[in-house]
């Protein structure tokens, strides 16, 4: 068992009790991702992955959204702070020469409007921190997700994202310094901001037993514009890419 799993399983028996104990409400688990091991898909990994999608109140934790507070709300519009996760980049294999890029959060404001369960559409824009010199950047995304019930206690659910970062953080995962191009083989690129990716998701929900459900889901990413003409993508990565997730989760009514 690694420590991230430990450290997960430890988080999802708090949770357990706190949601007992709080009223909080919504699904966690845990499970597995086969997906890219950095933005421009120079290899695929599998990951031992938390999954939350769990209210407070006002207060949201989601795998995709991160910690949320929507401090606005009016029919069906909400709007508040944002934190989340953003992970790094381990410079090795095909990418040895690169420099690492940490974790890092990502700090920000978000919208949505959501006036049914069933689909929302919304917005969102943050600041990266606890990168490395250099590193970091501005992120955004825009998108739509809906739901449907297929039978037998299925709901699957199809959700489309634009990715967006500024120059600063395009150039941290897609640029290549003279430095690094010396010490990697990858001809140097200075990459700009704009839209980065396009990413499709399915996702479905399968009831197992009352309070438990499978739950699992499988993404295409595109990437686009300064991303996709990186030398990074064109020298060891792809412009398509695909991610598969599945986790078992306990609803907490």
């Amino acid at each position: 068992m690694t420590r991230n799993t430990l450290a997960v399983m430890i988080a999802l028996t708090c949770l357990s009790g706190a949601a007992r104990a709080d009223g909080i409400t919504g699904e966690a688990g845990v499970g597995l991702g086969y997906q890219p091991h950095d933005p421009s898909g120079s290899r695929y990994e599998t990951r031992p992955l938390p999954y939350l999608d769990l209210d407070w109140g006002d207060v949201s934790l989601s795998t995709d959204d991160g910690l949320t507070w929507s401090a606005l709300k009016s029919n069906g519009f909400s709007a508040g702070p944002y934190l989340n996760y953003l992970p790094g980049r381990t410079a090795n294999g095909e990418l040895r020469g690169l420099r690492d890029v940490p974790d890092m959060a990502e700090a920000g404001g978000f919208v949505q409007y959501a006036p049914a369960d069933f689909w929302r559409v919304f917005a969102s824009v943050g600041q990266a921190v606890g990168g490395g010199s250099g590193q970091g950047g501005v992120f955004g995304r825009v998108g739509g997700e809906i739901g449907y019930p297929l039978g037998g206690g299925v709901i699957g659910s199809s959700n489309l994202t634009a990715h967006f970062a500024d120059a600063q953080g395009t150039q941290t995962f897609f640029g290549v310094s003279d430095r690094e191009a010396q010490d990697s083989g990858i001809r140097a690129y200075n990459a700009g901001g704009g839209l980065q990716n396009m990413t499709l998701t399915q996702s479905f929900e399968i009831p197992l037993a009352p309070h438990w459900s499978l739950v699992t889901s499988a993404s295409w990413i595109h990437l686009t514009r300064s991303a996709a003409d990186s030398s990074i993508v064109k020298a060891v990565g792809d412009t398509n890419q695909g991610e598969v997730q599945a986790a078992i989760a306990y609803k907490f009514d």
